[in-house]
């Protein structure tokens, strides 16, 4: 049975079209491959993946290096069982499959693990910090993590001026379009501190990775633009930014008069089917070590 994490994986990130899953596959790839980039594995070590969602780090790591022993971790049991099934298909017989939250790593053993990774995990996370503190904990001395966490902060900020803007004076089409993007990010600043996804940016994660005890450590910070590619409409109206966020379908049924519905499609439905306009990512790049001679 799936759940909300493995239906918007299947089908909530691209709304069903063929092409754009193939373009979000390219991508994700890429930063796992980037991710795995900042760590040495050897046949026999020990890599947890923590939200390893369809299998996509730990898997791209058993391709590189058949020998390591990959132990899968996620909240989703829907998604570790596709992950268990995949392994057993293609005979990686080294895995393991533990559901446990991040901020805990409940099952882990202490100083277990020779290189922890996560790939969009951490954002989901309410406690940040104790998700560090557990990947400190379960690393062996001398050990490093790796992850790739995406920056929704500048998306709930663009939210925010919108609102301030109606605020400010009443514009009927930039209205329609921000209840759109509020349904999805937070619009004002409390909400935004208070939400797991926009609470954080680049710096937040460093800082608190430094405190946990990782030293050293390497961030870098990737944003790229670049024009969007025509989307189908259709599928476009049941895809959404992540898995916490409703389709713009559900959005304009709930939250839109049939009038106003119709007016936000026929401004949007042309953009989205030519493409072209811009369309950022930004993503975070931080690895670091647990000192040999840090406290277990």
């Amino acid at each position: 049975m799936q759940d909300g994490w493995s239906r918007w994986l299947a089908t909530g990130r691209d709304g069903g079209d063929a092409q754009a899953r193939a373009r979000i596959d390219a991508q994700t790839q890429a930063f796992a491959d980037r991710l795995l980039a900042a760590l040495t594995l050897r046949p026999g070590m020990k890599l947890l993946d923590i939200g390893s969602g369809e299998g996509l780090v730990g898997f791209t790591a058993l391709a590189r290096e058949p020998g390591l022993e990959v132990c899968f971790t996620d909240v989703s049991a829907a998604l570790l069982r596709l992950c268990e099934t995949r392994a057993a298909a293609q005979g990686s017989t080294g895995c393991q499959f533990l559901q446990t939250p991040a901020a805990s790593l409940a099952g882990v053993a202490d100083a277990s693990q020779d290189a922890v990774t996560a790939r969009s995990a951490l954002a989901y996370e309410a406690d940040k910090p104790a998700a560090f503190a557990s990947i400190f904990r379960v690393l062996k001395p001398g050990g490093w993590f790796s992850i790739a966490e995406p920056l929704f902060r500048e998306e709930a900020l663009a939210a925010a001026a919108m609102r301030a803007r109606l605020e400010a004076a009443p514009e009927p089409s930039l209205a329609l379009l921000h209840r759109w993007k509020a349904a999805q990010f937070p619009d004002h600043a409390e909400a935004i501190a208070a939400n797991p996804l926009t609470n954080y940016d680049e710096r937040d994660l460093l800082r608190i990775a430094r405190l946990a005890g990782f030293s050293p450590l390497h961030l870098e910070l990737h944003i790229d633009i670049e024009p969007a590619p025509p989307r189908d409409w259709a599928a476009f109206l049941q895809s959404s930014p992540h898995p916490l966020a409703p389709c713009l379908a559900e959005i304009l049924k709930r939250d839109y008069s049939a009038e106003e519905a119709a007016t936000l499609e026929a401004a949007l439905r042309p953009v989205i089917e030519a493409g072209g306009g811009a369309q950022p990512r930004r993503m975070i790049y931080l690895s670091g070590q647990k000192p040999f001679l840090a406290a277990r």
